[in-house]
C-alpha cells in the first residue's frame, strides 16, 4: 500500500481527515457576506483563491487524498444537509453541549420530503478536482446518513419530522435514496473518494447521552441498528470504482470534546458489518478505551490510527505513537493500517486552538512517523 501506487484508493499511509484551520482572511469575507456587505460571488472568489492556496500547501506537506478544507461551510455536517431537497436551515434555543463549550446555535427542519438532485457539493468537489496530478486524488467528506438521521430527532427536531415521516422505515429509505443520487452525481462528476464523517457511534457509547435518553425506549442496540441499516442502504450499488471511507469521532469543536467511550459496544454492528472501505478511528486519548474491537473489522479493510491530537498544539512522542501502532497491530494486521490525526483542525469555522504554523506541524509529524514504520 504505497502512497502512489494507485491513487484512488485512500486512505494513504500518512493521512488527515479533512478540515484545516480557516484563514482570518475567508473568517472576514463570510461575516461580510452575512452582513450584506459583499456577493456571493466575492465571496466565493476569496474562496476560490483561498481553498487554491490550500491545496498547494496540502500537497507540500505530503497529504495525496487533498480536500477543500471544507473552507466553503461554517460546519462539517449541517451544509451538506441544507443541501438536500427537503431541508432548511434553522437555529436552535441551544447549540450541541460540549465539555467545556456550547457550539453555535444552527440545525436543520424538514419542509417535505428528502431527496438529493442537484447538490452544490458537486460543484464544489469539480472546483477541486482540477488540482488532482498523478500521485494526488481529490477527496470529498460529507457527513453520514446516520448523522442526518440523528439531526432529524436532536431537540424539538422530532416534532417536525414526524410531520413528514410517521415511521423511521419510509425516512431511512429516503435518506439512503437522497446519498445515493448525491454520490451518483459526484461521481459523474469524477469523483473516486468520499468520505462519510460519523459522530453517532461516539454518541450511543457515551453514558451522559443514555443519561439523558433514560425513560425514552431507546436501546443502543436500536440504534445501532437503525445507524448501520441507513448508512450500508446509501453505500447499495456504489461503483466498484469508488472509495468510500469512513471517520467515526467523539465531537471536534474549539479543542473541545462531545463525547467518551470505547469502540467494543459497537464494534459488532459498525466494525464488523458497516459497508465502507476503511476506517478512520480516533485514538488520541483514553476517551476512545484500546485496540482491542479493531478485532472485529474486517481484514480486507483499512484502518486509520487517529493518534495524533488536533486539540493541542503540543508534538505527540514519535517513540510513544510508534508503540501504539505496534500494541494495536496484535489485533489487526499492521500492514493495513495508515496514521492520521484523530479528527480534522477545524470541524466548524471556529477552529481547534492552535496555529496555522503548529497545524501542519501536526501533519508533517505524521508523515514523518509513517515514513518512519512502513519505509
Amino acid at each position: 500500500m504505497s502512497n502512489t501506487s494507485n491513487t484512488l484508493h485512500a486512505p494513504f499511509r500518512n493521512d488527515v481527515v479533512g478540515s484545516f484551520l480557516r484563514p482570518r482572511e475567508l473568517k472576514n469575507a463570510r461575516q461580510q457576506f452575512a452582513e450584506g456587505k459583499i456577493s456571493a460571488e466575492e465571496l466565493r472568489a476569496v474562496e476560490d483563491r483561498l481553498i487554491t492556496e490550500l491545496v498547494k500547501k496540502e500537497k507540500a506537506h505530503g497529504i495525496h487524498d487533498f480536500t477543500d478544507g471544507e473552507f466553503r461551510r461554517a460546519y462539517w455536517h449541517l451544509d451538506f444537509m441544507w443541501g438536500l431537497q427537503g431541508v432548511e436551515h434553522i437555529e436552535l434555543e441551544h447549540g450541541y453541549q460540549f465539555h467545556g463549550e456550547e457550539t453555535t446555535k444552527g440545525s436543520v427542519a424538514l419542509t417535505g420530503k428528502i431527496s438529493g438532485e442537484n447538490h452544490p457539493f458537486v460543484k464544489d468537489y469539480l472546483f477541486v478536482k482540477q488540482f488532482e496530478e498523478p500521485g494526488f486524488v481529490a477527496r470529498q467528506t460529507i457527513p453520514a446518513p446516520a448523522q442526518f438521521l440523528a439531526e432529524l430527532f436532536r431537540g424539538d427536531n422530532t416534532k417536525n419530522t414526524r410531520q413528514f415521516y410517521p415511521n423511521d422505515d419510509e425516512l431511512i429509505e429516503d435518506i439512503a435514496a437522497a446519498y445515493r443520487q448525491v454520490i451518483r452525481q459526484l461521481y459523474d462528476a469524477g469523483c473516486r473518494n468520499i468520505q462519510f464523517d460519523d459522530c453517532t457511534w461516539g454518541m450511543i457509547i457515551d453514558k451522559d447521552y443514555w443519561g439523558a435518553m433514560a425513560g425514552k425506549g431507546f436501546t443502543l442496540e436500536g440504534e445501532a441498528t437503525r445507524y448501520l441499516k441507513v448508512n450500508n442502504l446509501a453505500l447499495q450499488d456504489k461503483p466498484e470504482d469508488l472509495v468510500i471511507n469512513t471517520h467515526i469521532c467523539r465531537g471536534n469543536y474549539h479543542s473541545c470534546f462531545a463525547s467518551q467511550g470505547a469502540y467494543d459496544p459497537v464494534a459488532p454492528y459498525v466494525f464488523a458489518q458497516e459497508h465502507v472501505d476503511a476506517f478512520y478511528l480516533e485514538y488520541d486519548d483514553e476517551r476512545s478505551g484500546g485496540f482491542e474491537p479493531l478485532r472485529y473489522v474486517p481484514k480486507d479493510k483499512k484502518v486509520v490510527l487517529g493518534l495524533i491530537t488536533t486539540k493541542s498544539p503540543v508534538l505527540e512522542d514519535k517513540e510513544t505513537i510508534k508503540q501504539r501502532i505496534r500494541k494495536a497491530s496484535e489485533f489487526f494486521p499492521f500492514e493495513q493500517f495508515c496514521l492520521s490525526p484523530q479528527c480534522g483542525f477545524a470541524s466548524c469555522e471556529i477552529g481547534n486552538k492552535l496555529t496555522e504554523e503548529e497545524q501542519w506541524a501536526k501533519v508533517d509529524l505524521v508523515r514523518e512517523i509513517a515514513e518512519e514504520v512502513w519505509h
